[in-house]
């Protein structure tokens, strides 16, 4: 009876086995799709890393405006001069107001060697860029380099990483031997800072309301589907509400001509403010669903024991619920702004920099960020542009890489640390 009642609900023996089996191929089929896709994506990454990290080191064939001979007879390098030398050439060569802003900024006397070198290269030695090949070209075309170096007198070929100390420290220079990243990373530190300050107390308030408090009626549904609207919307469209809001419409206030002691009259709204407001728009709809998402993962079961002995509704969101959310709540936030440090489209239309020397000193200063400088260089036909575009983006990387390890650190942190608690 038993085996008439088996093989009446899933067949025979031989039935079911073909079936384990058919089911067993179909499962093998996705799996091979799966790994597949996998190998795909981890292909492609490594085609930008490797496509990104050629640009980054090479040959340079570089020609110098002034010969280091021509400033010390006999001398073939600035290596070669000793430090009364280098003193002496950058008075007798500097002009006199170049001369007097590196004294004021910081006399030629308090300087190390390294930096007096780097001075009467910058401004007297001027070297240029005549080509430039990247690592797989600097090994595989040593023909095509000897016969360019034959075609060009008095020039040099040296190998250069485009990643060096002063590429961070130094600001953007017309010389892409020179140009840094300074001032673009300041710009995306302060433009990060203040998006951070509007979304992230904004959007886990907003995330509160309508995951604990508001009702389930047809404006908080239609509320609800704006959101998720908003969250896809093409980040262009933040920057042209950032144009007509916060730079055109509060100028007084992006400005900072309501503050006259601190507006910068050239920045016009096009300023660190209206960047940072914009970003902080584009990302407060993802803080608001990754918040409420961390919300709904907290069981209602710590809820009602928070009830259950007496706690407001509040007293149980501060005490229990938020705490216990907030490692996940963290990690959306962070992921969030990681895309705000990557933007480009809405920086460029509110009016964003795309060359500027001048550190930011407030919100109220213009700006430019490294997104924005890379976008910028790697648009110059020349291919040295290209070569600190490349650097750019790697010192970008290792950022978004340093936040989002940092996201997956606290979470983990906070997690286990909650754990112990329970």
């Amino acid at each position: 009876m038993n085996n008439m009642q088996t093989e009446s609900m899933f067949g025979t023996r031989a039935e079911s086995l073909l079936l384990l089996q058919k089911r067993s191929r179909v499962s093998m089929i996705w799996k091979v799709i799966f790994i597949f896709a996998t190998a795909v994506a981890v292909l492609f990454l490594l085609l930008l890393l490797i496509s990104v990290i050629d640009s980054v080191f090479g040959y340079i064939v570089v020609r110098n405006e002034v010969e280091v001979s021509a400033l010390v007879s006999g001398a073939s390098s600035l290596d070669e001069l000793s430090r009364s030398q280098l003193e002496e050439a950058a008075k007798n060569n500097l002009s006199s107001g170049i001369l007097r802003r590196v004294e004021s900024e910081k006399p030629l006397a308090e300087r190390t060697d390294r930096e007096l070198r780097s001075l009467i290269e910058q401004y007297i030695i001027k070297p240029s860029v005549l080509k430039s090949w990247g690592l797989w070209g600097s090994i595989t075309k040593q023909d095509e380099i000897g016969a360019f170096m034959a075609n060009q007198a008095d020039s040099y070929l040296i190998f250069k990483s485009w990643i060096t100390p002063e590429f961070l420290i130094n600001d953007q220079s017309a010389n892409p031997l020179n140009a840094g990243i300074r001032t673009a990373m300041l710009g995306s530190l302060w433009i990060i800072a203040i998006t951070f300050l509007l979304a992230f107390p904004i959007g886990v308030g907003s995330a509160i309301y309508l995951e604990e408090y508001a009702d389930d009626t047809k404006l908080n549904r239609l509320l609800q589907l704006n959101i998720f609207n908003l969250s896809a919307v093409p980040s262009i469209i933040y920057g042209l509400l950032g144009l007509a809001v916060f730079v055109r419409a509060l100028e007084g206030v992006t400005s900072g001509a309501i503050f006259s002691s601190v507006a910068d009259t050239t920045a016009n709204g096009r300023t660190i403010l209206s960047g940072g407001l914009t970003l902080g728009l584009l990302v407060l709809p993802i803080i608001i669903i990754n918040t409420q998402e961390a919300l709904k993962g907290v069981p209602d079961s710590l809820r009602m024991s928070s009830y259950g002995v007496g706690a407001t509704k509040w007293q149980t969101i501060w005490s229990h619920v938020l705490p216990a959310s907030f490692d996940r709540i963290l990690t959306g936030t962070i992921l969030a702004l990681s895309r705000a440090l990557g933007e480009t489209a809405p920086l460029v239309v509110i009016g964003a920099s795309t060359f500027i020397s001048v550190d930011p000193a407030s919100i109220f200063s213009k700006f430019t960020t490294l997104p924005i400088q890379i976008y910028q260089w790697s648009a110059r036909p020349q291919g040295s542009y290209r070569n600190i575009a490349a650097a750019a983006i790697i010192v970008l990387l290792v950022l978004l890489l340093v936040l989002n390890s940092g996201a997956i650190y606290l979470r983990d942190k906070l997690s286990k640390k909650k754990r112990m608690a329970a």
